[in-house]
């Protein structure tokens, strides 16, 4: 095979365009680069929903076998699901084939190894794309030829789940779930006959054309559907997933979206209550809640880089309970430190039943307390520059600089958090205050002017 320089290979997982950027023979290639630099005895091999994902499965999964790999086919599921079998089965690694939130010409894989931990630029994407890339791999030999077993892990998966939630304490509340047309119905039809709740399901089947928009509420526009159905039936709360569901996002029964922020808080203390003097990992954009609720609670709030890779690996150097980022990516030690969209609504509503309290009544508190306007992106010519700026213009005043992650400056009654953006030409801001909404608001406009600047 001659060399080809591969663009998929991103800092933390595989993705690109169909056609040129990824087809079958690169998703083989993949597969053997994989088996070669990792030497696995089995991998578990999933995919999302997209009209590519079965024959990539196939193509990844024959380079694997070629390399003398058994690999387990779970079928049609979610990047968590693959993340649950390979450490239930003890499996040497496992790939989920999944696009996640992409757009409809793309596809991407998520790869991770033993006890489902991530693959990433340090701990082995680059070897695995530099071997793919030089195709040198030995003529496949028949007779070491991996084997294929499809097995489906769903009935141990949703075991798994209701671990987390005293299903006895849980209320008849009716819950709007969407979602999205990706992979996230099957899972909640499996759940439905353990718990008390009545399912709404809007845009529940599968289907890989995404007739209503490829699945990812954290967009404005595709937030509708699930805020119409809320007040259409008087549900107690609505959640809506992305394609392959590692993020979930929630809606009120008034059908307010729900900033990511306030749910770390919400599930920190989920924890914190069962779990007393835990600690919970969080990222640097927005922080004095989850703070004040781990303090609170009688936790201890940990702050780490943004990032799965970077949120995973200080959970396991922390032995944390939780770890959750404002993109509505939340990880669970019991969960292999992995990320699950499934988890945090059960805890969520159980939280709900525990305080006899609505999610609106229980969120209000925590906005009031320590407002903010949700991250606000800004196209800047040269981000650097214009981050140096705004530091130039504040580090006077500042209590407290901290660069773990961009530059987050801590005054009394405020803070903010200015990062460059990994993948686009912006910078990303986030900005809250002490129970007061007008300094917020100030000092927001106050740096988009300096930005725009």
């Amino acid at each position: 095979m001659s060399s080809k320089n591969l663009t998929c290979f991103k800092a933390y997982d595989i993705r690109g365009k169909l056609g040129e950027e990824l087809n079958e023979d690169i998703a083989y290639r993949i597969g053997r680069a994989y088996g070669q630099y990792l030497k696995p005895k089995t991998v578990v091999v999933g995919g999302d929903v997209r009209e590519t994902s079965e024959s990539l499965k196939t193509a990844v999964g024959n380079g694997l076998r070629d390399e003398g790999v058994d690999v387990v086919d779970i079928g049609m599921v979610g990047t968590e699901e693959v993340y649950f079998a390979t450490s239930h089965l003890e499996a040497s690694g496992g790939i989920e084939v999944t696009a996640s939130h992409n757009p409809i010409d793309y596809n991407g894989m998520k790869p991770i190894r033993e006890n489902s931990k991530p693959i990433s630029g340090d701990t082995g994407l680059l070897d695995i794309k530099r071997l793919a890339e030089e195709g040198d791999f030995a003529p496949a030999d028949p007779a070491a030829r991996g084997q294929l077993i499809k097995q489906s892990t769903l009935d141990a998966y949703v075991e798994h789940l209701l671990g987390y939630v005293d299903v006895a304490q849980l209320k008849p509340f009716k819950i709007v779930v969407n979602a999205g047309n990706g992979a996230a119905g099957h899972v909640i039809d499996a759940l439905e006959s353990h718990l008390p709740f009545e399912f709404i399901k809007v845009h529940h089947e599968p289907d890989p054309t995404f007739p209503n928009g490829i699945p990812n509420p954290l967009l404005v526009e595709n937030r509708g559907p699930t805020r119409d159905a809320v007040l259409q039936h008087g549900a107690d709360l609505g959640i809506a997933w992305d394609g392959d569901f590692d993020r979930c996002f929630f809606f009120d029964e008034k059908g307010e979206f729900i900033e990511g922020y306030y749910l770390v808080g919400l599930l920190a203390e989920a924890f914190l209550i069962k779990e007393p003097g835990g600690k919970v990992v969080h990222d640097p954009r927005l922080t004095w809640n989850t703070i004040d609720i781990a303090e609170q609670c009688g936790g201890e709030a940990v702050q780490s880089k943004t990032g799965h890779a970077f949120i995973k690996e200080r959970m396991r150097k922390e032995d944390a309970i939780y770890g959750g980022e404002m993109s509505a990516h939340h990880y669970f030690r019991d969960f292999f430190y992995c990320d699950s969209g499934m988890i945090p609504w059960l805890l969520v509503t159980e939280l709900m039943c525990r305080k006899n309290a609505t999610l609106s009544s229980m969120m209000q508190e925590c906005i009031a307390r320590f407002p903010s306007p949700g991250e606000i992106n800004r196209e800047v010519a040269d981000a650097k520059a214009a981050i140096a700026n705004v530091r130039d213009h504040f580090k006077a005043d500042a209590l407290e600089i901290d660069e773990t992650d961009g530059v987050s400056m801590i005054f009394e009654n405020w803070r903010f958090n200015l990062r460059m953006s990994n993948t686009e030409p912006v910078v990303r801001l986030n900005v809250e205050s002490r129970a007061d909404k007008v300094l917020m608001q100030a000092k927001t406009d106050e740096i988009l002017a300096l930005l725009d600047s």
